[in-house]
């Protein structure tokens, strides 16, 4: 039984969720590279008692043209857990979400990284967990071509069960630290993982203690059938695109019911679609702001946002943009449910190529909403209400207005109806998203007579 409390997350996106964020005059050009800069966004969002800030990430350019590369504001930025590292000692009660694929990542590393973060940070840390989605990201790691969709999500069941394997190799009181014994670490609770799998073999055991939050959180985004199923077994926590209320429900449902089958509660497992607000204390100057980030905003990037979006699998520079989207495209090995987001949007309001590739600009297939703090709260309430979230992934357009503009002016209004918290009230991040504490197999195994 879930309680009234929505969940809310930001995603501190370089400089802004929005193409054109970087050439606003009020956004720092170079804050992707900048740690006071995260530190103060971090700082504004825990102040209004949100659950976590998330760090996107992606191991290479992912833009195909030079001339979109030249235009873009993404690509000079910090890797997540480096800077989630940082961040942990300028917070205190914020969860650090960080994004790291399956695809390329070795699970050792992953597993030390995360445990190392969450005990940093006193047990706030998460794990984006995703398999990686760029054909670009290949070459990088001595591939020609970016591995097959679903072999993806084969290896990341593998992989996520790997690093879960590696942080119960220690019980949770094996570091003993006796100085008058002489012994530091219960090797009787200290267990092998001993692991030889399809696509993984590691010995173990990880040499860090079990983390705080027994595992850090659990997060993942895949909206296709087999990120859905994954996301099922495995997430605590999913983000989704999903502009549509009556998709979102539909989706909220499915994906419930898929975890209730595999033996898991439905409050396991809370959804968090992302949505982009653009305030204004009146509807004209919110639809000001969103014009004037279009107005930053070349066709080169543009067009090279719905090119990557929709899976490279057509040539948008050459088309005609006034022609109607059709309602198929091959199917790409890329991100499949973000190019069947933004078809499904298309054929609903029949949308031309220029109306499509605008949209994917502005929003990239998330819910976007215009208008006074009333127009946003009311947007999230009704989806909230209806079960089609139980929480949001915020995406400011911008960095540091559009965080500041919702959590003056949105966050209030939640709070006047009930439906966002003022403070904290756990102390890790798995207890102020009301999520259980992970016990360790091994202990289990222990209780049941055999070590």
């Amino acid at each position: 039984m879930r309680n009234d409390d929505m969940k809310l997350g930001v995603m501190l996106l370089s400089l802004g969720y929005h193409e054109g964020a970087w050439r606003h005059p009020s956004v720092p050009a170079n804050g992707g590279v900048d740690l006071d800069y995260y530190a103060n966004l971090a700082t504004l969002a825990e102040e209004a008692a949100f659950h976590f800030v998330f760090l996107p990430d992606q191991p290479s350019i992912a833009d195909k043209e030079n001339e979109t590369i030249a235009r873009v504001g993404r690509n000079d930025g910090f890797e997540p857990i480096t800077l989630l590292s940082a961040l942990s000692s300028r917070t205190r009660d914020i969860g650090l979400v960080g994004t790291a694929t399956t695809t390329y990542h070795q699970p050792y590393h992953l597993a030390r990284m995360f445990a190392s973060l969450d005990h940093l940070s006193h047990g706030r840390a998460a794990w984006n967990i995703v398999t990686s989605g760029s054909k670009f990201d290949a070459p990088n790691f001595g591939e020609m071509e970016l591995p097959d969709h679903d072999m993806r999500y084969v290896r990341a069941r593998e992989f996520v069960d790997v690093v879960k394997g590696l942080w119960d190799t220690w019980e949770d009181d094996a570091f003993v630290r006796d100085k008058q014994t002489g012994i530091f670490a219960d090797t009787t609770k200290l267990h092998l993982l001993n692991h030889r799998g399809t696509y993984l073999s590691v010995r173990g055991p990880l040499n860090i203690a079990r983390p705080p939050q027994g595992y850090p959180v659990l997060v993942q985004a895949g909206a296709s059938e087999a990120g859905i199923a994954f996301a099922a077994e495995t997430a605590e926590v999913v983000f989704t695109a999903e502009p549509s209320l009556e998709n979102g429900k539909r989706y909220y449902a499915t994906l419930k019911e898929k975890a209730r089958a595999l033996g898991r509660a439905g409050d396991e497992v809370l959804i968090m679609p992302g949505i982009i607000p653009i305030v204004g204390r009146t509807k004209d100057e919110a639809y000001e702001k969103l014009q004037k980030l279009q107005s930053y905003t070349h066709s080169d990037v543009k067009i090279g946002a719905a090119d990557r979006l929709l899976g490279f699998v057509t040539d948008l520079r050459s088309i005609n943009l006034d022609s109607l989207v059709p309602e198929t495209l091959p199917q790409t090995n890329i991100i499949q449910s973000r190019q069947k987001v933004l078809l499904d949007l298309a054929a609903r309001h029949k949308f031309t190529w220029r109306q499509l590739i605008s949209l994917a600009s502005d929003s990239r297939g998330h819910l976007m909403v215009v208008g006074t703090p009333d127009d946003i709260a009311n947007t999230m309430m009704d989806t909230f209400d209806q079960r089609a979230a139980d929480g949001f992934n915020v995406l400011p357009a911008t960095f540091p207005g559009g965080l500041e503009d919702f959590v003056e002016l949105v966050v209030p209004e939640l709070r006047r109806r009930g439906k966002f918290r003022s403070r904290y009230s756990g102390q890790s991040l798995r207890e102020n998203l009301g999520l259980k504490r992970p016990p360790n197999r091994n202990a289990r195994a222990r209780i049941g007579g055999r070590p």
